[in-house]
């Protein structure tokens, strides 16, 4: 108890300087905290993804689709439980501002596929009812204030014109790694409009294929077996799981996730510096304190408590306050880059990392200032003036 009392008042002997610190030290943390919850706001989808699900895309690239006639080749390869697909649509709600994913799919096939969409019932038979029904996700039904009958225009970029849809259902994720910031309308209407309008030409085309798969273990093998059903074809296929799908995506940004790591790093050791040099600031004002209490016979060691106790104080209430205003950041943040980041949440692991930091930081700063009090001669203390 002595000692706490004693380490609180050292450490807000000097309440500028300490004061100083500590808002360096929060600002530290906390951005060290939200540059990392950004990094793995990008790998959720990877995250997210299921092991018993399959994609199957174009060889050439993902902007090449796939005849709808591949479907019932696919269902026959052996350990493929089923087979939906999917495209992109691509369409523009009031201005380019807006984004959200949005796919075109096939309802009655799909669904099965994605367990960790829950919807009702009710609103599950009435959106595979109504062609131009849409499934939207809870969080974009909340940011643009939808409700299930409101209509949705939607223009279209990929596909032309202006598309009117119906929300029939709101779907909610099974755990907070699920998406729901996505829309889902019915393929078989797009595609037929498509081929009311083409004349046929740009009609039954899939962008990707989705297989769900009895063993994952076997889905090297099955992804084989599924590639080889096309090999020399005029569309060849790349089979891959959806994590390494998701992946795939990442990878085209790894550079800049590998700059937003490096630079979360280098704020904690930039505040590593500033504190090292608090603490060894303290100590040499201190020193003839220092030495008085190993002339009134406490051991070195005790020196060194009281310094690594002071930086540890203040490294871990600032750590802690740091910890305590990511939340608000990033719910801020998340809010303000819209569907850019389905999933935005500051994790469990990314606040263990922000304390680790500060412990980390701590223990760094008072390092050298305990070592160099510690082997102080008592004269030589005695002798200094602050």
């Amino acid at each position: 108890m002595f000692l706490l009392r004693l380490l609180v008042k050292n450490a807000f002997r000097h309440k500028l300087r300490t004061l100083l610190t500590l808002v360096g030290l929060i600002v530290a943390i906390s951005s060290f905290g939200l540059l990392r919850t950004v990094v793995d706001a990008w790998y959720a989808g990877a995250e997210a993804s299921s092991s018993s699900r399959l994609i199957t895309r174009s060889a050439t690239s993902l902007t090449v689709p796939l005849p709808l006639a591949y479907a019932q080749r696919l269902r026959a390869v052996d350990g493929v439980t089923g087979v939906s697909w999917s495209n992109w649509f691509g369409g523009i709600y009031i201005s380019e501002r807006n984004f959200f994913p949005q796919f075109a799919v096939d309802g009655p096939s799909y669904l099965p596929l994605y367990p960790e969409f829950k919807v009702s019932d009710d609103e599950r038979l009435a959106w595979l009812k109504d062609r131009t029904g849409v499934l939207v996700g809870r969080n974009l039904a909340q940011k643009f204030g939808w409700k299930v009958g409101d209509n949705v225009p939607l223009r279209g970029t990929i596909y032309p014109g202006t598309w009117n849809f119906t929300i029939r259902g709101i779907y909610e994720g099974a755990d907070p790694s699920v998406d729901q910031n996505q829309m889902l309308m019915h393929w078989s209407f797009v595609n037929d409009t498509l081929r009311a309008r083409a004349g046929g030409r740009s009609s039954n085309l899939v962008g990707v294929f989705v297989l769900g798969i009895r063993d994952p273990n076997n889905a090297a093998v099955i992804s084989s077996r599924v590639d080889d059903q096309f090999r020399n074809s005029l569309a060849e296929t790349l089979t891959e799981t959806e994590k390494a799908f998701q992946l795939g995506f990442v990878s085209m940004s790894e550079a800049v996730l590998v700059a937003l790591q490096a630079v979360s790093y280098i704020v904690i050791v930039i505040i590593m510096a500033v504190m090292a040099n608090t603490m060894t600031m303290t100590a040499r004002e201190r020193l003839a304190e220092y030495a008085t209490l190993k002339a009134l016979g406490f051991a070195p060691s005790f020196v060194v408590r009281l310094l690594f106790g002071e930086s540890l104080m203040i490294a871990l209430v600032g750590g802690l306050l740091g910890i305590l205003l990511t939340l608000p950041m990033a719910s801020a943040f998340g809010g303000a880059t819209g569907s850019l980041f389905p999933v935005f949440r500051v994790s469990g692991t990314t606040m263990a990392l922000q304390a680790l930091a500060a412990l980390v930081v701590g223990l760094v700063s008072a390092a050298w200032p305990s070592w160099k009090m510690s082997r102080i001669p008592i004269v030589a203390g005695l002798r200094h003036v602050a």
